[in-house]
Formats: structure tokens, sequence, C-alpha cells
């Protein structure tokens, strides 16, 4: 039954995103505000009902209160493509620092670009930071969230952290308060793995980290933070599935 309900989940995934990308077309020529981020809300709510109704896969947000309004720099645990849509219900204007070779997709590169995301080109370290610099504080003056992974890439639950200098130097640069997120989501949609797994994927909005630190400790307050409820939201999530 699990590989089933992962199959017509799977099926329902791309060709929603499929459909979704087609209505993009026009979006992407319209003069007024910002539609794709509209899609994109639309996008994750799509995918969480089908989680929800094919795949017994709920999600539980926490601590949506302490997000600041407006502009931030939000720093989150990367274990699942998962989070890629569903932190649009906590963070609705999204700007994500992705790997440059995504905009070459069609029609899904032209949409994030519309969208004012941040294109990084990892073979170029000294130009990318310069680069994510400038792509960030452009967001951030849109009213946008800044959304960046420390790690770089996903991370399997349980392996050991490996946080980049690039969070720090974005936290120092933009002189903006840092919002914590950690979640759960790589025991249920883990990462390059086909299945979808029932359950409840806990996302904790964790206390905001305020301007002006030295880089080395708010890097290591940042790591402290996040890994501590990343444990502590999986061993929740693997006691409830022993009961």
């Amino acid at each position: 039954m699990l590989l089933l309900r992962s199959v017509i989940f799977n099926l329902f995934f791309y060709l929603w995103t499929f459909v979704l990308l087609i209505v993009l077309i026009p979006a992407m020529i319209w003069p007024f505000g910002n539609p794709v981020l509209f899609i994109g809300r639309v996008w994750c709510h799509g995918n969480l009902w089908a989680l929800r109704t094919i795949c017994n896969l709920t999600v539980d947000y926490r601590g949506l209160e302490k997000v600041p309004s407006g502009a931030v720099l939000v720093a989150a645990k990367h274990q699942s493509a998962w989070e890629t849509f569903a932190f649009f219900v906590p963070f609705p204007r999204p700007a994500y620092i992705y790997k440059r070779e995504l905009s070459y997709i069609p029609l899904f590169g032209w949409a994030i670009w519309r969208a004012h995301q941040i294109p990084v080109d990892r073979g170029k370290k000294g130009e990318a930071l310069a680069s994510i610099t400038a792509g960030a504080r452009a967001a951030l003056a849109r009213d946008q969230q800044v959304m960046i992974f420390p790690e770089g890439t996903r991370r399997a639950v349980d392996a050991p952290p490996d946080y980049k200098y690039g969070v720090t130097h974005l936290y120092s640069a933009l002189d903006a308060t840092c919002q914590p997120v950690a979640h759960n989501a790589g025991l249920f949609w883990p990462r390059r793995s086909f299945l979808r797994r029932p359950g409840t994927v806990i996302v904790e909005c964790l206390d905001p980290i305020p301007p002006g630190l030295p880089p080395e400790i708010f890097a290591e307050r940042l790591k402290t933070t996040i890994e501590t409820a990343t444990n502590r939201l999986v061993a929740e999530a693997r006691a409830q599935a022993r009961e």
C-alpha cells in the first residue's frame, strides 16, 4: 500500500507541477505584482492536500508567532524536496538561493527568475558570495524572505551537520535578523527516495537571532539551535511511530 500511495502521489505531483508551469506562461508577462509567487502558494497547498489525502501525511507548523513580519533571513534544515514547497505557508514571499543550473530548465527556470529567486554559481565561490549578497539585499528591499539552507544541499536524517560559511556571510553583510527553522521531513519524504511515508511532518520556527552578533558566535548559535531542535523533532516522530 505504501508503494501504491507513493506512485499515485508522485504522478499527481508531476502532473500538478506541469499544469501550473503552463499556467505560469501568461503569468510571467503579467506587468502587475508578482503572480508567480501566488501560483507558488497554490502549488504548495495542492501538494500538501495531495499528501494528506493520498499518503496520509500531514504537517504541523509550530512557532509561527515567532516569525518577524516582512523581510527576514531564513536559515532552515534541508532534508528533503518537501520543504521547498511547504515553506510557502510560514514564508509566503520567499526568495530561495538556488543553484544556477536550475535556471536552464524550460518554463521552471523562467518562473524562478520571474519570482526574483537568487541564483548561485557554486563553481565561482568568490563571485558567488558577492552575487548572492546583492540578490539577497534586493529581495529584502522587496519585502521578501531570503531562504537559505546553511548546509547547501539535502542531508539525510541523522547525518552529521555540515554548515557552510554562506549563511554567516549573509547574516553579517545584510545586518538582518535570522529566522532559524527545524523540521523532520526527511523521515517521511527521504532524499533520493520514491516513497512518501504517512505521519506528521513537524516544522518549527525557532527564536529569531537578532542582527549584530560576531560571525563566529552567530555561526555556532545557528548550528546549535537548528540541530538541537531537529534532533528533538526527529525523536518525537520516531516515538509516535512506535506507539
